[in-house]
């Protein structure tokens, strides 16, 4: 089969397409064709080294998938031949997604709704697992809180501030002006140019903080949370802020590590059929061109895909 492969850690380039053995599933393992697969900051930074999740290449990246099932292993009939389905396989352990085809455990797929393409099923399972372990399952976000998202219109963010609206929350986000647009179609209550203005000042106390930035935003945040409050982040090698520093401020600090969870993946399904989470993927790259693809500046809006 085709797949993106890398012997050495480094840049973009070392990204390069070539022929391995396909994969056979093994018990509760099923084998899926991918049809596309999500590309995330993590396979960036595992490509680099500076994410130690591979001892040593060679290796192929990938974690989020969205496919067709073309064969079973032993006591995974879940789905059958020709299912669709996706799924966060097996992160943070190697999983190989930038390939034709993927070994998946079957407990960590869903089967694809109709309402996402398989584009959009690539993009979300990563990203919106980030976003619902932050923001259900840690800060438990309920109807009449206000939260504060950080990097809004970004893979996680945007998907985070519909799962809060879905729950009834008020939502403010920071992002350029540029996407201000782009996030009021999805629900956002309040919008800051963080470029313009000081976050700090541009708006009222909240009762949680989601922050996907990391550095001095971390510590910029207490200043906006109510006392008690919550500062959930995905950025725990560079927050700014200690748990204890926190806690001398009255507030609550927690880092969420994604894993992955076909219950919870099963529920943005379920939020995706019902027209109350949209996914939006930015650009979609052939797999050949996955150089290219790690290449793309940040801060764009929603996902990548690559596309086998």
């Amino acid at each position: 089969m085709f797949a993106i492969t890398q012997t050495t850690f480094g840049g973009p380039e070392v990204l390069r397409g070539t022929e391995i053995d396909r994969p056979e599933p093994g018990p509760g393992e099923v084998l899926v064709r991918v049809r596309a697969a999500g590309v995330n900051p993590v396979d960036a930074a595992t490509r680099a080294g500076h994410f130690p999740l591979f001892p040593e290449p060679p290796l192929v990246l990938g974690w989020d998938v969205a496919g067709v099932v073309e064969a079973t292993g032993a006591d995974a009939d879940r789905f059958a031949v020709g299912a669709e389905v996706f799924g966060l396989i097996k992160f943070p352990a190697p999983a190989g997604t930038y390939a034709e085809y993927v070994v998946a455990p079957v407990d960590q797929l869903v089967a694809k709704p109709a309402a996402l393409s398989m584009a959009e099923a690539a993009a979300l399972p990563l990203s919106g697992l980030t976003a619902w372990q932050a923001l259900v399952q840690i800060a438990r976000i309920e109807a009449g809180q206000r939260l504060l998202v950080h990097a809004a219109a970004g893979g996680v963010g945007h998907l985070a501030v519909q799962i809060a609206k879905a729950r009834g929350a008020h939502v403010i986000a920071t992002a350029r002006a540029v996407r201000h647009g782009f996030l009021a179609g999805l629900g956002v209550d309040e919008l800051i140019d963080y470029s313009a203005t000081d976050f700090t000042t541009a708006t009222e106390t909240v009762d949680v903080v989601l922050d996907l930035v990391g550095g001095d935003y971390t510590a910029r945040s207490l200043a906006l949370l109510k006392p008690g409050g919550l500062l959930v982040t995905t950025v725990g090698h560079n927050s700014g802020l200690t748990p204890e520093e926190a806690e001398q401020h009255g507030i609550r600090l927690e880092v969420v590590f994604v894993q992955p969870a076909a219950q919870e993946l099963g529920a943005l399904a379920a939020l995706a059929e019902s027209g109350q989470l949209r996914v939006h993927v930015e650009q979609e790259i052939p797999l050949a061109d996955a150089a290219r693809a790690h290449a793309l500046p940040g801060g764009a809006k929603g996902k990548t895909v690559l596309i086998p």
